[in-house]
């Protein structure tokens, strides 16, 4: 079975792009979570961190200044260089 990443940023022609390998472990990891400041994110957010910090995954956590434009170029940097995974929420 094919599966297929869908990229939601309005590209005009489709690039194409390998998946990465997931981590065999959480443990360990440097787990940035991204709030793109949409209401109730961070109720998922919360928990979700809960739940890795269990597995045994350190959490960081990010925020854009808001959702409505892409996250600035410090804050990018800033999560890649200190998370070895990241997860964005988008929520309403």
């Amino acid at each position: 079975m094919t599966k297929l990443l869908l990229d939601p940023t309005g590209e005009r022609r489709v690039s194409h792009r390998e998946r990465l390998a997931r981590p065999t472990s959480l443990h360990g990891q440097v787990i940035g979570l991204l709030d793109i400041s949409k209401p109730r994110g961070d109720v998922f957010l919360d928990r979700l961190e809960t739940l890795l910090q269990d597995a045994g995954a350190k959490v960081l956590r990010f925020k854009k200044p808001t959702f409505t434009k892409p996250a600035p170029v410090d804050l990018r940097h800033e999560i890649a260089t200190q998370c070895t995974l990241v997860i964005e929420a988008l929520a309403d």
